[in-house]
């Protein structure tokens, strides 16, 4: 890492319609570093970075790349001032292929004519040089893909592009602890070839394992920038959040108390199987218990929780609830049973982006909240209300376009919806995908909270700590099928790994 600076914001403001995004931050980064860039959900992290990245102009201020002030006038400028970006939230065109995804604005040509194989090539060659995606078929139509191997052809846009300045939005929130790893080596290569990466993140581990130094933003300010070696975690979450972290858990860790002992089957799947996806999965969910459910991408996890859920067709088997056959087809019939589910991609699948906070919440509650077709407003706006409140959703208002509000606000107005819908089966699907520590925690608290109070949760998540705090036992996944139960108390990380990819 040289004493050169990089990067360099001055005075950076900028606003968006009823939001002050980011009000007079000024900071540095020293070329061939790893940044951190720290905060809660709406402390304008991702913000600072697409205004590096050429997608937002500041509305005050001056940045600097390499000590010479430069103006975007949007992300093609940036790339070419060598400046790329890994986006939280997929940016891509979905209807094309890897492959087109990948070489898109620069695609080779022959005679005027887009040359498909070395098109192909390219791709191929992209992909080999952050050492993923080497069975990935480029071919294929990009929105066909997983959620975690889209993130891996997001990033081979960065490095492959030649960026010499990289900001990693939550690179690692759709990845497997394995393809998590080779992000690591991968930063680390780069790091050591002088590229400078600015990476946002709201794990702690990654922050500490990575990252030279650390900047910390609230509310869209500026608050701190520390070598990474001087800072302990403690102090980083209170300066993150305003407060120590055990202020931030708030009523429902104190009140959840302990989950009672698992009683009634609320949920069982008998020899489930969908279209060559998973085959011949079987397990229950009781009242009071956290299920986890663990896998590699590609494993099936996702997809046997959009089965039970009604929006995958099922190829074989049964779903029962509270003991009596359910043959259900569509989410709506799910959600008539008292299923809900926190979906992985909450852009695609769990939100109306042009619609507002309220009305995302309220949506599977319309037969509840009405009366001879007439909406009961006030008791819509109290219950929404109160649900905010009770996630510190951070909105202008709970009419505001849902669009507009950062990653984690919007996970958590899906989790809000099932709250308020009282749901007895949850099935959560990386249910803290890009949530800020003081918003998991408190997430956390809720998944215990809702159990004591004898609901029955069936978690997702990549994230091997997640699942060895909550769960009561974790189920394993490897190539569609069911491999393995470990109880909670019996399972480590180590344990799940091999068990996930066959090792042992």
């Amino acid at each position: 890492m040289s004493g050169e600076t990089a990067v360099r914001f001055e005075g950076i403001t900028k606003r968006f319609p009823g939001v002050q995004a980011l009000t007079d931050v000024s900071l540095s980064v020293a070329a061939g570093s790893c940044h951190a860039l720290c905060g809660e959900n709406g402390a304008g992290k991702s913000t600072l970075g697409k205004i590096l990245a050429g997608i937002y102009p500041p509305d005050e201020g001056r940045l600097f790349i390499d000590g010479r002030e430069v103006t975007f006038a949007g992300p093609r400028d940036a790339f070419a001032a060598g400046v790329g970006m890994v986006h939280q939230e997929l940016a891509f065109c979905e209807n094309l292929s890897v492959a087109e995804n990948l070489c898109l604005g620069a695609l080779p040509a022959s005679r005027g004519f887009v040359d498909r194989r070395a098109v192909a090539r390219r791709a191929r060659e992209m992909l080999a040089a952050i050492g993923g995606g080497a069975d990935l078929d480029v071919s294929r139509r990009l929105g066909d893909l997983p959620i975690a191997q889209q993130q891996i052809v997001q990033i081979a846009v960065a490095v492959g592009g030649g960026a010499r300045i990289i900001v990693f939005d939550e690179p690692t929130s759709s990845l497997s602890q394995v393809e998590a790893e080779r992000l690591y080596a991968l930063i680390a290569q780069l790091k050591s070839r002088g590229v400078t990466c600015i990476y946002v993140t709201h794990r702690m581990a990654e922050v500490y394992r990575l990252c030279d130094t650390i900047s910390v933003l609230r509310d869209g300010r500026h608050v701190a920038t520390r070598p990474a070696a001087e800072l302990r975690e403690p102090d980083l979450v209170q300066l993150m959040i305003g407060r120590p972290i055990a202020a931030y858990f708030g009523r429902h860790a104190d009140d959840a108390g302990a989950a009672p002992r698992p009683s009634e089957e609320l949920l069982r799947v008998e020899h489930l199987s969908s279209d060559g996806r998973f085959d011949d999965v079987s397990f229950s969910v009781r009242a009071g218990e956290v299920v986890g459910l663990a896998g590699l991408v590609g494993a099936g996890r996702s997809d046997v929780a959009e089965t039970i859920f009604g929006a995958r067709a099922r190829t074989g088997g049964r779903v029962m609830i509270a003991g009596r056959d359910a043959k259900v087809s569509s989410p709506a019939q799910a959600i008539r049973l008292g299923i809900a589910l926190v979906p992985e991609d909450r852009k695609r699948q769990g939100l109306v982006l042009s619609e507002s906070g309220r009305r995302n919440t309220s949506l599977p509650l319309l037969d509840r909240l009405s009366r001879l077709t007439w909406l009961k407003q006030s008791e819509e706006r109290a219950l929404v209300e109160r649900h905010f409140h009770m996630l510190r959703i951070r909105a202008p208002d709970i009419d505001a376009p849902v669009a507009g509000l950062s990653g984690g606000n919007q996970q958590k107005i899906v989790l809000a919806r099932w709250l308020a819908a009282n749901a007895k089966v949850l099935i959560l699907d990386e249910p803290t995908r890009g949530v800020d520590v003081g918003a998991k925690a408190e997430i956390h608290a809720l998944i215990g909270e809702l159990a004591a109070k004898g609901a029955g949760v069936l978690l997702i998540s990549s994230e091997l700590p997640e699942l060895l705090s909550l769960s009561t036992r974790i189920l394993v996944l490897r190539g569609g099928r069911l491999v393995g139960e470990m109880s909670a108390e019996g399972a480590t990380q180590d344990g799940l790994l091999r068990l996930m990819a066959g090792i042992g």
